[in-house]
């Protein structure tokens, strides 16, 4: 017998764009979208392929970590006792208007907290069932600050399925929440546009930096601590190529600081690309390298799962949920976190090494397209409501 096509709502705290799980909740309402029917709760308004959109009204931004289109917005561990409460009544509001409305089967909610707070009430009041993905960057805030986690224990301990997008976010979740909640998790990475997310002529881009007959390396995320983007900064000495830092965020000012201390002539500052995938699409294809200095541990970077699509080997710490995408020699290079030396050694054994540079790329799609792709990923969620409703 058919399954009968689904309601969906997803709940999402981020915009759709600047960060890895605005891009996942994008690119997982769009293809569910493709069979069944979809809305989304969140504090944007792009049209996303028909997906049914509603408001996320809150009295004020809050990120865990920054987000580069909330350059003022506040963090989670800085706001008041009444600010939560404020951002939970008003989340409530939102929501529930939407469920009145769209009259969901089943809720998604991305991150831990705290969208999980309100999904808790709806399955309460109205029966709608709900499953939560963590996508990592909300552990931090909760191993700091205690206010968050005796309602999230509450809302993981109702959720059908608690879906981490790593092996690391599940052990990692464990330790913040408690080991009683690793028996309800299934882990499902974030995925990746492969029709979208391909090597393209880079002829445009050449042009636009003056990057003609030159080797290319490029970061690409939020400028926070977290990313290491400053030991990047100070191995360009080092690095015989163009160095692109594309994305803005609190550390931005510092790193330029570096870069001019240092007298660097081969980086640059591209800021955020807001909106623009085909522009995004021609740097991952045009750069030699990608790398990802990461300190902490990284759930699972799309942008190493894009670039990857892009036929772009990568040079990246062996941190967190990154070693689910990038094999050691295959398709990157690891390096040790903090370790200038080692990061300007790899990338310059990769950028001097045009053959096999090349080989890497072609197993780098590979391994996305048959490991990562969002037809593939929003199959495993779409078999997972179909069990809850």
């Amino acid at each position: 017998m058919p399954k009968k096509k689904l309601k969906v709502m997803y709940l999402s705290w981020f915009p759709f764009y600047g960060s890895g799980s605005g891009t996942y909740a994008r690119y997982l309402a769009k293809y569910v979208n493709k069979k069944h029917t979809v809305a989304i709760v969140a504090p944007d308004d792009r049209k996303l392929n028909g997906v049914k959109l509603y408001p996320l009204k809150t009295p004020f931004r809050v990120a865990f970590t920054g987000h580069p289109e909330w350059p003022n917005c506040k963090l989670f561990t800085d706001i008041s006792h009444r600010d939560i409460l404020r951002l939970h009544k008003s989340a409530l509001d939102s929501v529930v208007d939407a469920v009145e409305d769209f009259k969901p089967d089943i809720i998604h909610v991305h991150h831990a907290y705290p969208l999980s707070w309100t999904a808790r009430f709806v399955k309460s009041t109205y029966q709608i069932p709900y499953i939560i993905t963590v996508h990592g960057s909300e552990l931090p805030t909760a191993q700091k600050d205690d206010r968050y986690i005796a309602l999230t224990m509450d809302a993981l301990r109702k959720a059908k399925r608690i879906v981490p997008n790593s092996g690391y976010t599940k052990e990692w979740s464990a330790k913040v929440f408690g080991d009683e909640f690793t028996r309800n998790m299934t882990v499902i990475p974030g995925g990746v546009d492969i029709g979208k997310f391909k090597k393209v002529s880079t002829t445009k881009i050449d042009k636009e930096y003056n990057l003609k007959g030159k080797k290319v390396v490029l970061f690409s995320g939020k400028l926070t601590k977290y990313k290491g983007v400053e030991y990047l900064v100070k191995a360009a000495r080092k690095i015989d190529a163009e160095i692109l830092i594309l994305g803005d965020g609190s550390e931005r000012k510092k790193l330029e600081k570096i870069a001019k201390d240092y007298a660097l002539t081969n980086i640059r500052f591209l800021g955020h690309i807001k909106d623009d995938t085909e522009k995004l699409v021609q740097l991952y294809s045009r750069a030699d390298v990608l790398t990802a200095p990461s300190v902490w541990d990284e759930p699972l970077g799309l942008v190493i799962l894009e670039a990857m699509a892009c036929e772009t080997p990568v040079v990246v710490t062996k941190k967190g949920g990154i070693p689910l995408a990038v094999k050691e020699g295959k398709n990157g290079l690891f390096v040790k976190a903090r370790q200038v030396n080692d990061l300007a050694d790899k990338i310059n054994t990769l950028l001097s090494n045009d053959e096999r540079r090349r080989k890497m790329g072609i197993l780098a799609r590979e391994i996305a397209v048959s490991k990562f792709s969002w037809e593939a990923i929003a199959a495993k969620f779409v078999r997972m409501y179909q069990k809850y409703v």
